[in-house]
């Protein structure tokens, strides 16, 4: 009756869902402190947390398959992700 869930799959779910929660944490902080500058702060907090489950999800998907594909497939994946990155970065 009960389908386990690869623990890949379950370990970037959580990390979505935790990061899901951080969102909306974010969002009651800006609510209840009501101050555009604490808004940006709390904001450009936010801008640090993105990348790091971007990256924590995509290496724990990465290791979950890493016996179905090939070597070049990964560098492939990794670069995108590294190009996502570098497009978001801000100056």
């Amino acid at each position: 009756m009960f389908h386990l869930l690869e623990k890949a799959v379950l370990g970037m779910a959580v990390l979505r869902l935790l990061s899901g929660s951080i969102e909306i944490l974010a969002a009651m902080l800006m609510i209840k402190f009501n101050q555009v500058e604490k808004a940006l702060v709390i904001n450009s907090s936010l801008a640090l947390v993105g990348p790091m489950i971007l990256i924590a999800t995509t290496t724990i998907g990465l290791v979950g398959i890493t016996d179905k594909i090939s070597f070049t497939k990964i560098i492939w994946i990794l670069l995108g992700v590294a190009c996502i990155l570098i497009g978001v970065k801000s100056r």
